[in-house]
């Protein structure tokens, strides 16, 4: 089994920054995906930003430019540097592992990033 712990988050004024950090653990040797993903309310969850084993990107078009994702592989760990933080931020975001090894996917419990206007 893995599990997938998450911390930051918060609120913030529109054009400040907010940073996200999440840890695996268990079960989480072999070829993996790491990365966020949010949910605002009343719409349905979307990708924020991934990254491969290999150290390849994918970025929401909405984010890109803003947001920057790290991962130390040897900690299992995932960082999502957010800045310039827009309203339309405002969701609850997930940290999410994909196991190419168990076919399965797996998700954090969700912290809340608040961007007031």
């Amino acid at each position: 089994q893995v599990q997938l712990v998450e911390s930051g988050g918060g609120t913030v004024q529109a054009g400040g920054s907010l940073s996200l950090s999440c840890v695996a653990s268990g079960s989480v040797s072999g070829i993996h995906v790491m990365g966020w993903h949010r949910q605002a309310p009343g719409k349905e969850r979307e990708l924020v930003a991934i990254i491969r084993s290999g150290g390849s990107l994918e970025y929401a078009d909405s984010v890109k430019g803003r947001f920057t994702l790290s991962r130390d592989n040897n900690k299992n760990t995932v960082d999502l540097q957010m800045n310039s933080l827009k309203p339309e931020d405002t969701a609850v975001y997930y940290c999410y592992l994909y196991s190419w090894s168990r076919g399965s996917a797996y998700w954090g419990q969700g912290t809340q990033v608040t961007v007031s206007s």
